[in-house]
């Protein structure tokens, strides 16, 4: 007797999926899934367009709140209408679940946001130059810099590197610069000049030409769909657009 393990707990979470109702992506929500490994389910209205599973370490509530700080700062994405099934699985190390159930529900064409760079950490330079995936989460709902924060800082004249560093605690997206050549986990040094932070409600577009603007001849800051970056460079990106050059 050989029983197919993989197949019948596919069935089971397929059916579990079914009859369970969606929560917004919220954090009060979150904050309820215990930290454990699971898989889950991130619908946009009624499709399901991402599908993810994660291990104890990164478990359930760690992976969402992640996820939920994604969906924010997005053009034309209404965070709330994000909603989330999880399903908490005890054992499934040897087995490849997000793998099955994305091709359950119709492979990558239909769970778009999957292989789009959504969930992921910064790809690197090298990528960069990569076009991004039609109708992918970046190719949909791009970063939006003009969406308001609150910056708040003692002092209010610092080196541009420490301002963008206060920057990325209020933005959920990518802000990656040019490093230290002597020392990659260093800014460049061009990132020392003193710039005059803009305090109180301003925006990531405001805070990055500020920092720019005050650098030495020759940088220019890129919005790509999903991160900025801001390099000594004068480039065009196919996917990119210039926010401000030096």
């Amino acid at each position: 007797f050989e029983f197919n393990l993989p197949e019948a707990l596919l069935a089971s979470l397929v059916a579990a999926f079914d009859v369970m109702e969606s929560a917004s992506l919220l954090v009060d929500n979150v904050a309820r899934l215990p930290d454990e490994q699971g898989v889950y389910q991130l619908l946009y209205g009624d499709r399901i367009v991402y599908i993810g599973k994660t291990d104890a370490e990164a478990g359930l509530r760690n992976r969402l709140s992640r996820h939920a700080w994604t969906i924010q700062h997005r053009v034309a994405l209404d965070p709330a209408l994000v909603t989330f099934k999880a399903l908490r699985v005890f054992v499934f190390t040897a087995i490849d679940l997000e793998t099955q159930l994305i091709r359950h529900y119709g492979g990558p064409s239909e769970v778009i946001w999957n292989n789009s760079g959504f969930g992921s950490n910064d790809p690197g330079r090298q990528r960069d130059t990569t076009k991004i995936k039609p109708g992918g989460f970046d190719d949909q709902f791009p970063i939006d810099l003009d969406r308001e924060i609150i910056l708040t800082s003692e002092p209010t004249h610092l080196p541009a590197a420490d301002g963008l560093g206060l920057l990325r605690k209020h933005v959920p997206y990518i802000i990656r610069c040019e490093a230290d050549e002597r020392n990659p986990r260093r800014a460049h040094p061009d990132l020392d000049a003193t710039i005059e932070l803009p305090i109180g409600l301003t925006t990531s577009r405001i805070v990055i030409e500020r920092v720019v603007s005050a650098l030495a001849p020759g940088w220019q800051a890129t919005m790509l769909p999903g991160r900025v970056i801001i390099y000594r460079e004068h480039h065009h990106y196919s996917a990119g657009v210039v926010i401000v050059r030096s």
